[in-house]
C-alpha cells in the first residue's frame, strides 16, 4: 500500500510543468555536456601516440555507434514503456518492463561479446591494410567490445532513473563515469603513475573502467532510491509481450542512431573527393556541433518521461505544456549555437591548431550548415515526443529522410557543382525536409493520439 502510494505521488503527475522539465532536464543536459567534453579530451589523448593511433580509434566509430545504437535504443523504448505505466498506476506492468529491459541489456552484452572476439579483426581488415592500425584497431575495440557490460549496465540502470524523473542521478553516474575516463586516459595511455604504458589499449582500458564503475553506480541508487520500480529475477522468464513493446518504440530509435554512422561514412567519401581536409572540416564540425546539440539531447532525455507518464494518466494538458516548454528551450539553445557559429568560426578551429587551409574551408562550412540549427532543435524535440508516444516510427521516418534520402544525395548533387562550400548546403535542405515531416506528423499525432487523451486538473 505504502509502495502504491509513493508512485501516485511521482512528482511527474504533480509538480508544476515547468519546474518540473528544468528539473529533470538540466541535470541530464549537464551530463551530456560533460560526455561531449570527454569524447573531444579522449581524442586528444589518443593523437599523442601518434596519427595511426588516432586513425584505428576513428576507425571503430560505426562499430561503437551500433553499440550505443543499441543500448540506448533499448533504453528509450524501456523508458517510454515505463514512465507509461506507471502514469496508468499499473505497477506489475512497470515492474516488468524494467526487468526485461535489464535482461535485454544483458542480451546487448552478448552480442556485441561475440563481436569483440570474433569481428574486430576482420572489421579494421576490410577497412586498411596497415599493419599498425589494423593492430591499434583490434587492442582498442576488442577491449571496448569484450568488457562493454559495464556501457550497458549503465544504459539500462539510468534509464530506470529517468523514468521516475530521478534525472539527477543519473548525471551523477554519467558525470563521474566520464571523469574517472579523462583521469584514467593519461594514466593509462602513457604509464604515469608506475602503470606500464599500455598505448591505444589503455585508452580502452580507461574507457571500460568508467563505463563499469558508472553503471555499479547506477544499479546502487536504483535499489536505494528508486522505490517506485522492483527488480524481480527469481523465476525470471523473460515476456514477449513486453519485449515487443518496448521494441516497438525502440528499434526506431535504434535505426535512427545506426544511420548516422553510414551518413558520416557517405559525407566523409564525397568530402574526400575534394581534398582530406574537407573531410577534416567535417570531423571538426561534429565535435563542436556536440556543444550545442547535446543539452538539447538532454533536454529531450528529461522530457520523454513526463509526456509517457502524463499520456499513461490522460492528462493532455500537462502533457502539451511539456512538449511547448521544450520547444521554447530547444529553440532558445539553439540559437546559442548559431550565434557561435557565426560570429566565432575561425576561433572555433584554432581549438583544433586548424591550418590555414582549414580555416578556409572550415569558416564558411561552420556559418552555412548552422543556419538549419533552430529548425533541428524543433524537430529534435519532436521526434522524441513521437517516440514518448509510442509512435517511434514517425522519428525512423524523419531521421531517414533527412540523413540518408535528402543529406547525401543532395550533398552529392552540390559536390557536382565542384565547390565544396556548395556541399555544406546540404545541411539546410535536409533539416528544412526534417521540418515538413516533422509538422506533417505532428497534425497527424495530434488529431489520432493527442487530442483524444483524457484531460486532469493539473
Amino acid at each position: 500500500m505504502e509502495k502504491k502510494e509513493a508512485v501516485q505521488e511521482n512528482k511527474m503527475g504533480v509538480m508544476p510543468v515547468n519546474q518540473l522539465l528544468l528539473s529533470m532536464s538540466l541535470p541530464m543536459m549537464i551530463s551530456m555536456l560533460v560526455q561531449a567534453l570527454y569524447n573531444i579530451v579522449d581524442s586528444i589523448f589518443v593523437s599523442r601516440i601518434d596519427e595511426n593511433a588516432l586513425t584505428a580509434v576513428s576507425l571503430a566509430f560505426p562499430i561503437q555507434t551500433l553499440m550505443i545504437a543499441l543500448g540506448g535504443g533499448t533504453g528509450v523504448g524501456v523508458n517510454a514503456m515505463l514512465s507509461r505505466a506507471l502514469g496508468e498506476k499499473d505497477f506489475d506492468k512497470a515492474n516488468k518492463s524494467a526487468s526485461n529491459g535489464v535482461f535485454l541489456a544483458v542480451v546487448s552484452y552478448l552480442i556485441f561479446l561475440l563481436v569483440g572476439i570474433f569481428v574486430t579483426g576482420p572489421f579494421y581488415m576490410s577497412q586498411t591494410k596497415d599493419v599498425q592500425i589494423v593492430e591499434y584497431g583490434k587492442q582498442y575495440l576488442t577491449i571496448i567490445c569484450c568488457f562493454s557490460f559495464g556501457m550497458y549496465m549503465q544504459f539500462i540502470f539510468e534509464r530506470l532513473l529517468q523514468s521516475t524523473g530521478k534525472t539527477f542521478y543519473t548525471m551523477i553516474t554519467q558525470g563521474i563515469g566520464a571523469i574517472i575516463n579523462i583521469i584514467l586516459d593519461p594514466i593509462f595511455i602513457f604509464g604515469y603513475l608506475g602503470m606500464p604504458r599500455m598505448g591505444v589499449a589503455g585508452a580502452a582500458v580507461a574507457t571500460v573502467i568508467g563505463q563499469i564503475i558508472a553503471g555499479i553506480l547506477a544499479i546502487i541508487i536504483n535499489e536505494k532510491k528508486n522505490t517506485e520500480i522492483r527488480l524481480r529475477f527469481r523465476g525470471f522468464r523473460p515476456d514477449i509481450k513486453v519485449i515487443g513493446q518496448i521494441y516497438q518504440v525502440g528499434i526506431p530509435s535504434i535505426i535512427m542512431q545506426s544511420i548516422g554512422s553510414i551518413m558520416t561514412y557517405g559525407m566523409n567519401q564525397i568530402l574526400l573527393a575534394f581534398t582530406a581536409t574537407a573531410a577534416a572540416v567535417f570531423g571538426v564540425y561534429f565535435k563542436l556541433q556536440s556543444f550545442i546539440f547535446m543539452p538539447v539531447f538532454g533536454l529531450n532525455n528529461g522530457m520523454v518521461p513526463i509526456v509517457a507518464y502524463n499520456y499513461g494518466a490522460g492528462n493532455r494538458e500537462r502533457l502539451v505544456k511539456t512538449v511547448k516548454l521544450s520547444l521554447v528551450y530547444a529553440v532558445c539553445l539553439m540559437l546559442v549555437g548559431v550565434l557561435v557559429f557565426q560570429l566565432f568560426p575561425e576561433q572555433l578551429f584554432l581549438l583544433f591548431e586548424a591550418s590555414e587551409n582549414m580555416i578556409a574551408i572550415g569558416v564558411p562550412a561552420l556559418r552555412i550548415i548552422s543556419v538549419h540549427f533552430l529548425l533541428a532543435g524543433f524537430c529534435i524535440v519532436l521526434t522524441s515526443m513521437f517516440q514518448a508516444l509510442g509512435n517511434g516510427v514517425y522519428s525512423m521516418i524523419i531521421s531517414i529522410a533527412r540523413q540518408l534520402a535528402v543529406l547525401l544525395p543532395v550533398a552529392y548533387l552540390l559536390s557536382l557543382t565542384g565547390k565544396v562550400e556548395n556541399v555544406w548546403w546540404a545541411f539546410p535542405i535536409a533539416e528544412f525536409a526534417s521540418f515538413l515531416f516533422s509538422v506533417f506528423f505532428l497534425i497527424r499525432i495530434y488529431h489520432k493520439v493527442i487530442k483524444h487523451i483524457g484531460q486532469n486538473k493539473i
